[in-house]
Parts: structure tokens; sequence; C-alpha cells
């Protein structure tokens, strides 16, 4: 206990002084004065469906490629209570580029059409438009981008309607043909009609379920045939283990050139999908360190994200988790190995009374190290019944990467945004103004959703970098960017699909503190091509098509 209360106040004295001594990012809730109005309906009732808890995601995607990302927000819906479930609407918000936003939900054509929780977005069909794809509580929904503002629900010409309770996705080229498949992580086999009865009889009381009472079930994984998939989940390797999956990313861990899957499976070991070519992949999360804890236990992984936090070229892991079993934070090695450095690394006890969600690597201060961002809420929507002192509404948390191994907590001091005390789940990163700096799209469960605009302290220089692809692959989805600046090198890659039921802005951040330019930029594309710049000035956009070069150049708007 003595030795707990010393690393806690430590800690604390560490996010002081870092907070005096450098410029800080302050997160303003902006989500009003954009115009944002979303209100996420969860149908709580007195039966406690798991699923009314674990909702829902939303993301930052450009959906009419005018440079200013959008937002999309998935609404729940309710399983006891038909009435309230037509009121669940998901909600489509195009960018105006003036720092306000439009719903166009009405004519985009999207409708809401099961108990939604999370969506991916990527250009699924090479046509330069970005695809929607909706998880539900079965069945899932594609939606195809017409180009002019309008989506089309081609789920069944697409074959990809998984009717089970789905929760995050992720596109990615899987067997690197040039296109991009699908990948669906399933949550539990829970009966729609029925919940069982969790909690204390005797005392009146009911909680929501533990997943470990439900059956297990495994991913789904879709084969882009170029324009329509193929499941393949059974010829893959992937549907002979089941568990609970609940957030997923995709990247190149061992850098061997083929995208692997992590899973952050709740209450489960969590999974690493080595990828092995020919859409053939083998779980080798505890070869790897990355299923279980230092203590050997499973955790109740929630979200999960990617990212070179220390700065050796080599991907890191965050994953959120319950209460009491702190956030894990697994530093990446040599050839796709992970060390648990959740305790080292300063995340450890600050995270200890939070129950974790959404979460990404972003470098929220422009220095050139990434920062980490949790939402937090309980599962639980009688928390204090359950366990005393524990909340259900929980304040972000907001870690600041200090020495590039170390962490300070400065959620306190990152502004009124971050002071919010909500029912955290799906988070999303994506510079929407166009100023630089990232900014945040927080879904709350039962609650408005929050957009979170970054007013650094102090102006930074940074650099927004796109990537257009040859091929289907049009997003080059899973290109890999380094940027040295002097002695500093940072490595982005291009996902479709991380944290929890959520996506990130595709464009590529890279904050340069004081740096004029950025020495080097370098990009792998997904087909193992390279292309090297030199000397590309800070405070812009810059489009880099695969073959051309840099085409078009875009000032920042600070």
């Amino acid at each position: 206990m003595i030795r707990l209360l010393a690393a806690l106040t430590m800690a604390a004295a560490t996010s002081v002084l870092f907070a005096a001594d450098a410029p800080l990012p302050q997160f303003v809730d902006a989500t009003r004065q954009a115009g944002i109005a979303f209100q996420h309906v969860n149908g709580a009732s007195p039966d406690k469906h798991l699923v009314e808890t674990m909702g829902s995601g939303g993301l930052f995607f450009d959906y009419d490629g005018d440079g200013w990302i959008d937002v999309f927000l998935v609404d729940g819906g309710s399983l006891a209570d038909p009435a309230v479930a037509k009121r669940a609407r998901h909600r489509l918000y195009h960018n105006r580029g003036n720092g306000t936003f439009e719903d166009v939900t009405d004519r985009s054509g999207i409708r809401h059409s099961a108990y939604g929780m999370g969506a991916c977005a990527a250009d699924y069909d090479g046509d330069g438009d970005v695809d929607l794809y909706i998880t539900n509580d079965g069945p899932n929904v594609l939606y195809q981008n017409r180009g002019d503002g309008r989506f089309v629900d081609v789920t069944a010409a697409a074959g990809v309607g998984e009717p089970r309770w789905s929760a995050s996705c992720a596109f990615a080229d899987l067997d690197r043909d040039g296109d991009l498949d699908l990948w669906v992580t399933n949550y539990v086999a829970a009966d729609r009609a029925r919940s069982p009865f969790c909690g204390d009889a005797r005392r009146g009381v009911r909680f929501y379920c533990h997943p470990l009472n439900y059956d297990p079930l495994p991913n789904t994984v879709y084969r882009n045939d170029g324009g329509t998939f193929t499941d393949v989940t059974s010829a893959s390797g992937v549907g002979a283990l089941r568990s609970n999956g609940l957030g997923v990313v995709i990247v190149d861990a061992n850098d061997d050139g083929w995208p692997d899957v992590f899973v952050a499976n709740d209450s489960l070991p969590n999974y690493l999908f080595r990828n092995a070519g020919k859409l053939r992949f083998r779980d080798e999360a505890l070869t790897a360190g990355v299923a279980v804890a230092a203590d050997g236990q499973p955790r109740a992984g929630m979200g999960i994200d990617a990212g070179d936090y220390d700065g050796d070229g080599r991907l890191d892991l965050a994953i959120t988790n319950l209460d009491f079993q702190m956030h894990s934070l697994h530093r990446g090695l040599d050839r796709g190995l992970f060390a648990w450095s959740t305790i080292e690394s300063g995340i450890g006890y600050a995270t200890l009374p939070f129950v974790g969600f959404g979460v990404a690597f972003l470098d929220a201060d422009n220095d050139g190290r990434l920062d980490l961002a949790i939402a937090n809420g309980h599962i639980l929507d009688n928390a204090p019944a359950f366990r005393p002192g524990a909340t259900y509404r929980q304040r972000k948390l907001l870690f600041r990467n200090t020495t590039g191994r170390r962490f300070a907590e400065i959620g306190r001091s990152a502004g009124p945004g971050f002071a919010l005390e909500k029912v955290g789940r799906g988070l999303a990163v994506g510079d929407f103004d166009n100023d630089g700096d990232l900014d945040l799209l927080v879904t709350n469960n039962g609650q408005t959703a929050d957009l979170l605009r970054n007013d650094l302290a102090r102006p930074t220089n940074a650099l927004l970098v796109r990537l257009v692809g040859t091929g289907m692959n049009r997003d080059a989805i899973g290109a890999r960017v380094r940027v040295t600046t002097g002695a500093v090198t940072q490595r982005r890659d291009v996902l479709a699909g991380s944290s929890y039921l959520s996506q990130n802005d595709v464009r590529l951040h890279f904050g340069l503190g004081a740096a004029k330019e950025a020495d080097v930029l370098e990009v792998r594309w997904p087909s193992g091509k390279v292309e090297t710049l030199r000397g590309v000035p800070a405070g812009q956009i810059v489009t880099i098509e695969e073959g051309k070069g840099i085409v078009s150049r875009l000032r920042l708007n600070p």
C-alpha cells in the first residue's frame, strides 16, 4: 500500500511539473457550437440486456472528399421497447469548413435498421469514395458511397451481413491482392428475447451480466473479390477460435510486409492473429506477450490501438480494461514481440479506478511524441450498489508522453472538455478544423456525444499527410510514413479501424514542435514500394499519390 501511494504521489507531482514547464493541449467542448446534436439511445430497461450498456461508436471520415473530415455517429436502439427502438437514428454530419457541421442524415440515405454498435469506413470498391460499414447486434450493414452525398445499402449484394452481435470492424488488404478485405469482431451470443438475472435477489438489485455468462463468438473475416465479399472465416483458421471480441486494430506488427490483426477480448486472452499469407492466420498472442497481463491473467479488454510511442520504429500496443485491472501498455520489441510496460510507463496506477473503452495514440501537443487519450465509463448504471465508491460516469484520461518511455496523466489540466464526466465509450481522433492540432470525438452511452476541439496554449508546427494509393486501395490502408526532423524520426501507419467501435481520420498527423520542415518524409506503400521526399515544409496538408509524389498542398488554418 505504501508503494502504491508513493507511486501515485510521484505520478501526480510529475504531471504538475510537466504541465507548468510546457504548453498544454486545451480541449474545449465545441459540440453545441459546431452543431452536433446527438443523443445516444441505449434502450436501458429493467431487463438489463447487456447490449444496452456496451455502445456505441463514431468516426471521423471525409465522405465527400472535400478535405474537411466529417462525423458519423452510431445510435443504439432497444430490445425491450419497440417505441424506444424507433427513436434511434444514426447521424451523418457534413463539415462546412468553418468549425460547424450540417446534419445531412436524411438526404444521405443512411437508415437505422438494428441495434447499432460501431462503424468503420474505407473505399472498398476503389471508386474514390469512402464507403461505410456499420456493426450491430445483428445484422450488419454496408453502405456504398455514390459520390453525390448519398449512400446505398449493398449488404446483400456484397455478402457482408454478419447476423450475430458484432462490435468493432476494420478494413485492410489482408491478402495483399490490392483490394480491402473486412474484419469484424463478434462479442457474445446473448438471447435478444430475454436476459438472465445477475445480481442480488435478496436486496432486489439487478446488474448487467458479466460476459462470461454467455457463449463467446468467433471473429468474421471477409475476402474482397473485387467489390463483393466471400466469408473465409473458416478457411482462414480464425473461425476455430471463439472469444468475447470487442476492439480490433490491423497493422504489420513484425515488419514482414503482411498485416496482422490484434483483437481485444473481454475477460478472455487477447488475440494476435499473425498473417501467414493466403488469408491464413494463427494466434500468437501468448508467445508475443499480448494475450494476458504480467500476472498471467486475462483482462477485460475493450479498446485497442497501435503506435510507436517510444520512437524506436517498432509498434507498441495499448488496451483498455476494467477498473482495478489497470489499462495495458505493451512496448514493441524485435521480431514482433512485446514487453508488458503498464507500470513502468506510468499509466498503470493512474488507470486503476477507471473502466476504459475508447483509446488512441495521438500527438496532442505537437511535440513529436505520441500521447494517449482514453474514454472511460462504467458498465453498470447502478455501479455504487455493486461496489461502494464506484461511479457510472467517469472522466477521460490524457497521458502526456514526457520522456518517450513514460507518461504523466494531465487530464485535469487539459481544458474543460476533459473535465466532462460521462459514460464514455467510443473515441476518434482527427483535425476537424484543419488547424494542425488533433481534436477528439467521444461517444457516450445513453448521453450526448462530445466534439472536443484542441486549442494548444502556444502555436506549434505540424504536418498532415494524406496518401492516395493505386488500384482499388485508394485510401492506401496499410501504408507507413516515417518523418525525420533532426535526430527524431516519427512513424505513423494508415489504419481503417481501431479504438473501440470507432475510427480515426486516415490522414497522418506529425507534430514538429518548433521545426519549420520535415527533413525527410518516407512512404512505404502497401505494395512495398518506397518513396522519399526531402525538405517538406510544416504548416500544411500534403496529398501524396503513389508514384507521383506530392500532388497538392493546402495550408493549415491556425
